[in-house]
């Protein structure tokens, strides 16, 4: 964009992307060394660079802050990380379906209060936590359009006086368009509040299913016996198969809702526009 935008020369923009392309390489391959007096990610980058490529290395920053680099890397990543979830559920979903066909015509006990109400298919049973985590999954994609908008150009809060193109940026990052305001695109997370108040809820969603299959396995309930593999004993009762897994779930899913009640809390006394406590 900058060479486009006649910032810099295209000689310095083939030398700046070869720089970042080697750079990236030594990273992946665990040979980037990272320097505490470098202070952080941007500055070690930048003076790698530098080592690489001299004095075209200098032209990488302009239009560019920290600020606005963070919060374009943060929406980049809950983005990537939307898309891998919903996948995931959707295998869940399939599996719940196919478990379903697997057991059509089973009758089992519906409960309320937890009480013997009436007797219920349970395919029916199994096909509610299906119809659960599409909501979980229409959540977090509703979140995904919300988040992807792009910060850059932003910089620290107040943008720049430099003839930069938003939109070229955001059209190669794959965002919908670029924020409208500089000082809500470095201090909003409205949509890291909302990524994890949709992942809590899907968390809650797993936990309420492993909560019923826990019970289910339990000798007053006796329905499903747990496979050894996904199971464990006792060192003193060996008669007992423990649903190990489900118990995990259970217990996982409160660091997650303990995650959206700690971003909450962070971000309710904060001041326009970036604060370090976003960092923490």
């Amino acid at each position: 964009m900058l060479a486009k935008q006649g910032l810099i020369s295209v000689s310095d923009e083939d030398s700046i992307l070869t720089g970042l392309d080697a750079i990236e390489r030594r990273i992946q391959n665990g040979e980037f060394v990272w320097r505490a007096d470098r202070e952080d990610v941007h500055m070690n980058i930048e003076a790698a660079l530098t080592d690489l490529i001299g004095e075209p290395a200098k032209k990488l920053h302009p239009a560019r802050s920290r600020n606005d680099q963070v919060e374009t890397d943060f929406r980049l990543w809950c983005r990537d990380a939307i898309d891998s979830i919903v996948d995931r559920i959707k295998d869940l979903q399939i599996a719940m379906v196919d478990l379903a066909i697997k057991n059509a015509g089973t009758i089992v006990p519906g409960y309320t209060h937890l009480q013997r109400a009436q007797p219920v298919l349970l395919q029916h049973l199994l096909l509610a936590f299906v119809e659960q985590l599409d909501r979980d999954s229409g959540r977090l994609l509703d979140c995904r359009s919300r988040l992807n908008f792009c910060p850059l150009g932003a910089c620290a809060l107040a943008g720049t006086g430099l003839p930069i193109d938003r939109f070229t940026t955001s059209n190669a990052l794959g965002f919908s368009s670029p924020l409208r305001n500089s000082i809500d695109a470095v201090s909003d997370r409205d949509f890291a509040m909302e990524f994890l108040s949709a992942n809590s809820i899907t968390a809650i969603h797993l936990s309420r299913l492993g909560e019923e299959w826990v019970l289910w396995a339990s000798e007053e309930f006796g329905f499903i016996t747990p496979n050894d593999s996904v199971s464990t004993g006792s060192s003193i009762m060996p008669q007992k198969k423990n649903p190990d897994p489900m118990e995990l779930v259970r217990g996982k899913s409160a660091r997650v809702v303990d995650d959206l009640v700690t971003l909450l809390t962070l971000c309710k006394g904060l001041p326009l526009a970036y604060n370090q406590d976003l960092q923490v």
